[in-house]
C-alpha cells in the first residue's frame, strides 16, 4: 500500500503541510500562481543558502550540520525531494548514535578522542591561516 510520501511528486510541498493548511497558506499561494513561484524561489534561495554555509562551517567546531538540517528543514517545506533527503539524513544519525550506544566505552572513548583531535587540528589550522598562529612548533 503506497504511503503519502510514495503518492507524493517533486513539485507538491511535503513538510507541515497540516499547519499550511489551516492557516490557508497553500490556498492563497493556489489563487496567485505568480505569488506562488515568487514563494518557492525564495524558499530554494534561503534554504540553499543556509545548506551552502551549513556546509562551510561544518569543518569547523560548532553547528554546521545543524545548519545544514536547518537548511534543508526550509527546502522541505516546498521541495519533496528535500524532505526525503532530510528524512534520511535522519535516519542516518539515529542509526549512527544507536550504533555507538552499543559500542564498547572503550571505542566510545576512541570515537570521541578522534573527534576532539579533528576539532583541535582544525582549530589549530584556522588560527594558523587566518591570524599566523604556529600550528606545530619545532
Amino acid at each position: 500500500m503506497p504511503t503519502d510520501q510514495d503518492r507524493r511528486s517533486d513539485d507538491e510541498p511535503g513538510l507541515l503541510d497540516e499547519v499550511a493548511d489551516k492557516l490557508g497558506f497553500r490556498a492563497r499561494l493556489k489563487r496567485n500562481p505568480a505569488l506562488a513561484l515568487a514563494y518557492r524561489i525564495g524558499v530554494a534561495v534561503v534554504g540553499t543558502a543556509i545548506v551552502v554555509l551549513g556546509l562551510a562551517l561544518v569543518p569547523l567546531p560548532g553547528p554546521g550540520w545543524l545548519i545544514v538540517f536547518l537548511g534543508l528543514g526550509i527546502l522541505a517545506t516546498e521541495f519533496a525531494w528535500a524532505e526525503r533527503l532530510l528524512g534520511f539524513g535522519r535516519r542516518t544519525l539515529r542509526s549512527w548514535l544507536r550504533w555507538l550506544g552499543r559500542q564498547h566505552l572503550a571505542v566510545r572513548a576512541l570515537v570521541s578522542l578522534a573527534t576532539l583531535a579533528f576539532v583541535v587540528g582544525v582549530v589549530g589550522l584556522t588560527l594558523h591561516l587566518s591570524v599566523g598562529l604556529p600550528f606545530i612548533t619545532s
